[in-house]
C-alpha cells in the first residue's frame, strides 16, 4: 500500500460484527466526512481513466452514487443511476442477479446511455461481484462501450474479481 492509501484507509473504520456476526463492516462515513480525505479519494479513483474519454459515469445504488457523481465530476461526463427496483420512471432495462440468499435486480432508464457511450462503472465495495457484473450487463444490454470499473474498497477473501469477465480493467483503491 502506498502513502495515499494508507492516509485513506486510516480513514475507514472497521467495524466488527456488523451488520451480524463474523462480519467486518467497512465504514466509510469518516472518509466521506474528511474533506480533504474525499477529494484524494475522488483523485485516486479518477486517475486511471483520465484521458480514456470516459463519457458516462454509472454509480451503483447506492454508495456509488457518491463516488459516482463525484467522479464524473472529475471526469467531465455526465452520471447515470444504477437503481434497484421501484426508484425510476419508465423506460427501464433490468438485470437480475443472485445474492448469497436470493435475487435482487439492477435498473437504468433505457435511454441512459447511447451506442457506443464510453462508460466506467462505480461502486464502493466490490464483495461477491454480483452487483458489479449485473451493471455490467446493463452496460452491454445498452450497447455502450464499458472502459471500466472503480471500487474504493475490495474484498479479496470474496474473489468478487472472478465474476467480472474479460480484461476490462476493474481498479481498486484498497484491499481487505
Amino acid at each position: 500500500m502506498n502513502d495515499s492509501q494508507n492516509t485513506l484507509g486510516a480513514l475507514i473504520r472497521a467495524v466488527a460484527d456488523f451488520p451480524k456476526p463474523g462480519v467486518t463492516f467497512r465504514d466509510i462515513t469518516p472518509l466521506l466526512a474528511d474533506a480533504g480525505g474525499f477529494a484524494r479519494c475522488i483523485d485516486a479513483l479518477a486517475e486511471p481513466w483520465q484521458g480514456s474519454g470516459v463519457q458516462a459515469v454509472c454509480g451503483i445504488e447506492s454508495r456509488g452514487f457518491i463516488f459516482g457523481a463525484a467522479l464524473a465530476q472529475k471526469l467531465h461526463a455526465g452520471f447515470v443511476p444504477v437503481r434497484k427496483p421501484g426508484k425510476l420512471p419508465p423506460p427501464l432495462v433490468a438485470v437480475e442477479y443472485e445474492l448469497e440468499y436470493g435475487r435482487d435486480q439492477l435498473q437504468v432508464r433505457s435511454d441512459a446511455l447511447k451506442p457506443g457511450e464510453r462508460t466506467l462503472l462505480v461502486d464502493d465495495v466490490l464483495a461477491t461481484g454480483g452487483t458489479l457484473a449485473a451493471a455490467r450487463e446493463l452496460v452491454e444490454r445498452l450497447d455502450a462501450v464499458l472502459v471500466g470499473a472503480s471500487v474504493l474498497i475490495e474484498l479479496d477473501a470474496l474473489r468478487g474479481r472472478e465474476r467480472w469477465l474479460g480484461d476490462t480493467p476493474v481498479h481498486a483503491l484498497l484491499h481487505y
